[in-house]
């Protein structure tokens, strides 16, 4: 086993598997990784929103990589332990016009995170956020040759929003190219499942990965093992559950999250833009039902133990 300092200049942002490798690794190599945020420094912690109108959506998402793993083969499965990660210093999260679940916040924000305190940050002075890193974006080059877009996610992984792959988690990727070409990126401090916003607290992040090989397993798409309970960092108070109902899975998750919005602005003081950016944050999506059609059911799960003060 070998211990690899990842060179902090080699990032690409898009998908390629023709691109050269940055580094080459071996089964059981241990590599460690100092991510970008996502923007690649265009916002800073004295940006405003007005960098948002002005970004280049040709150098968001710059992932570290290719990563090549010695031996890998289409039809293997690469397998990514995370040994550890976690955020330096600051991150953002911003409203931007066009993206996310709702499309009544036409104006764009944007926040700030001091992450300095280490294990916690706070959206205001009585809600407390727990940070639990990971990466937004993990994944091999796909078997499709070309140039491709890293923000949706495909059988190779990619941009998965997974905030489950902390550390301890393994995650399994198919590979579809000889070495694998393995690269990362798109670091989140903190964020709720379904990123609903379609920003989480973006921040760079350290990252240290041992990577192995399981030949010839044969996978589809990506798997996730996790070393524990999913939301242990969250349940001690509880949740408070919104629901959203119809006959799509889209319109129940937006009712669902415009439910919560209503709620949090109404019970804890906020503007509706903040409730929507702190559903981002810390608020799960889930698929509460799919089989009574014609109307399928997506809830909304508020961790009650954010808030310092007693809530209803």
């Amino acid at each position: 086993m070998k211990f690899h300092l990842f060179p902090e200049d080699k990032v690409h942002y898009k998908w390629d598997n023709s691109l050269e490798p940055a580094i080459r690794v071996s089964p059981g190599d241990v590599v460690v990784y100092e991510l970008r945020e996502v923007s690649d420094g265009q916002i800073t912690p004295q940006s405003t929103a007005d960098v948002l109108s002005r970004l280049d959506w040709d150098r968001l998402y710059p992932l570290a990589g290719p990563t090549y793993i010695e031996g890998a083969e289409p039809g293997d499965a690469l397998e990514v332990e995370i040994l550890d990660i976690h955020a330096k210093g600051w991150g953002w999260s911003a409203i931007i016009p066009g993206f996310g679940l709702l499309e009544e916040f036409s104006e764009p924000r944007l926040k700030i995170w001091d992450l300095s305190p280490g294990d916690h940050t706070y959206f205001r002075e009585d809600i407390r956020i727990p940070l639990d890193p990971f990466c937004g974006t993990m994944g091999v080059a796909p078997l499709e040759e070309g140039k491709h877009p890293v923000m949706p996610p495909g059988r190779h992984g990619g941009n998965m929003d997974l905030r489950h792959l902390t550390r301890g988690s393994r995650l399994l990727l198919p590979v579809w190219v000889e070495g694998a070409l393995f690269s990362l990126g798109d670091g989140h401090a903190a964020q709720g499942d379904g990123e609903v916003c379609v920003t989480a607290i973006e921040a760079p992040l350290h990252v240290s990965l041992r990577f192995r090989l399981r030949k010839k397993m044969g996978l589809l798409a990506p798997r996730i093992i996790t070393p524990g309970p999913l939301t242990r960092r969250y349940d001690e108070a509880g949740y408070y559950v919104t629901m959203g109902i119809a006959p799509d899975l889209m319109e129940a998750s937006r009712r669902a999250v415009k439910e919560m919005v209503e709620y949090l602005s109404e019970e804890h003081q906020m503007e509706p833009w903040e409730a929507y950016m702190l559903c981002s944050i810390v608020v799960d999506l889930k698929i509460t039902e799919v089989v009574d059609k014609p109307n399928w059911i997506v809830s909304a799960y508020l961790p009650r133990s954010i808030f310092l003060e007693k809530t209803g």
